[in-house]
């Protein structure tokens, strides 16, 4: 990521033509908001003086007190590909702010920056590297998503059975005129399904990365008249999209998470960290896992995991040790899907991996048989407890967990489990196509 100076945003801005600059921030469900500002105004919300309305995003502040401020990240500079080259359009990322000039205590942002502070007073930086998957579908005569697809491809097809392989190589090229390191796009499981994995980096980067990527695949897939869509389980009977979220701890340079003399490669730290994410899982799953939709991903069959165990030799448990050690080992957690707002998402992951570090949290054995196949006897012999299996059992877990929900903040989780027990009661009220299939002719 380049490191810039306001001098060097307004001198971009001008040599390059841009003319519209958007202020982006999140709600705390993950969702992109900006606020647009013409090339004249800049300065002025360089300045952090640009004031916004926060009682009308979710999970900000009430009507009473709604002033809000938005404070630019100078270095999430960037222009958008897509738009015109003439009157050019940029963004930046911003924190939000009070109007006495304190940190908004509901900004997701602020939250992750506070893990990551966390992190930075043990001596550690915190790298994650995400793997998004996502769906490319048609949209309708009225340019509404559906969920149809003309192709059956399977996992690392090529064209012409891959009818998304053009998109997905202008998302990739894209991506890479914004600044993104692509390392791998393709085809995955599921027909219509695809994968674009980007460069690790530190925590923050990553969040932020996350959110930008989710903004360039949707605008380029609208691009090609289909519809990207990041829903956890958009189709019954195929794989869903997880964002597996590979995770190391360094200091000065060095992967701590590494150990040569292990068997498999793995540190004290790693195996405490470990510890810490499955001691916690079940009260973090309501964030990494935030839809009602997303409990129908997190079944056995579909490479989801169910269950709370760890391996370094299979994929059915919730953590998986990827096998390349050294510099490059790792702890990957496969439970989050890509409808979570990643800035949360890591801000949990981290701090229950700190909690496993401080309080030397040995997690059990790791379970190298594949959970799928196990009968709940045996898995209840080896002591494997599930995931949440439903939104409503993990808001439960949520407000259980005290460690979590102090990383949340009292604010932003009292927000969110309102508004998560509101989602879940209107769908409980729902009547679907499913009962009436199953019940309106012979009751």
């Amino acid at each position: 990521m380049m490191k810039y100076t306001k001098q060097d945003v307004l001198r971009l801005v001008q040599e390059e033509d841009v003319e519209f600059i958007r202020l982006q921030f999140t709600d705390m469900f993950g969702t992109f908001k900006n606020v647009a500002v013409t090339s004249s105004q800049l300065a002025k919300a360089l300045d952090n003086q640009c004031r916004f309305d926060g009682s009308s995003i979710e999970g900000f502040v009430r009507i009473e007190e709604s002033d809000m401020y938005l404070h630019p990240d100078l270095d999430t500079f960037a222009i958008f590909p897509w738009r015109p080259q003439q009157g050019k359009v940029a963004r930046l990322i911003c924190d939000v702010f009070r109007p006495d000039g304190k940190p908004f205590e509901g900004d997701p942002r602020y939250i992750l920056k506070k893990a990551v502070k966390e992190a930075d007073d043990m001596g550690y930086t915190f790298d994650v590297g995400p793997e998004c998957e996502f769906f490319l579908y048609h949209t309708d005569d009225t340019g509404q998503p559906t969920t149809v697809t003309h192709e059956k491809a399977g996992y690392f097809d090529l064209g012409p059975v891959d009818l998304g392989e053009n998109a997905r190589r202008d998302m990739v090229l894209t991506l890479e005129d914004m600044g993104f390191e692509i390392e791998a796009s393709y085809h995955e499981a599921a027909p219509a399904q695809h994968e674009i994995d980007f460069r690790y980096d530190e925590a923050l980067v990553t969040a932020d990365n996350i959110m930008t990527f989710k903004l360039a695949v949707k605008t380029i897939a609208k691009r090609h008249g289909l519809h990207a869509s990041f829903m956890p389980k958009p189709k019954e009977g195929v794989n869903g999209s997880g964002m597996h979220t590979n995770m190391s701890l360094s200091r000065e340079g060095r992967n701590i998470f590494a150990d040569p003399s292990d068997s498999l490669g793995l540190s004290r730290e790693a195996y405490y960290f470990i510890g810490g994410l499955m001691k916690h899982i079940k009260g973090m799953a309501a964030i990494t896992n935030p839809l009602v939709n997303s409990y129908k991903r997190l079944v056995p069959g579909f490479e989801a995991p169910a269950s709370i165990a760890w391996s370094a030799t299979n994929r059915s448990p919730l953590i998986r040790i990827p096998s390349r050690q050294g510099e490059s080992a790792r702890v990957e957690l496969r439970c989050p899907d890509p409808s979570a707002n990643p800035y949360l998402v890591l801000a949990v992951c981290l701090a229950a991996g700190l909690d496993g570090i401080r309080n030397q949290i040995m997690p059990p054995e790791s379970v190298d048989k594949n959970i799928f196949e196990m009968t709940s006897e045996e898995k209840e012999a080896a002591g494997i407890e599930s995931l949440p299996s439903s939104l409503w059992e993990a808001i439960q877990e949520l407000e259980k967990d005290e460690f979590v929900k102090n990383v949340l903040g009292e604010h932003l989780c009292g927000h969110y489990i309102r508004a998560k027990k509101e989602e879940w009661a209107q769908y409980s009220r729902h009547v679907s196509a499913w009962e009436l299939e199953q019940y309106l002719y012979r009751i």
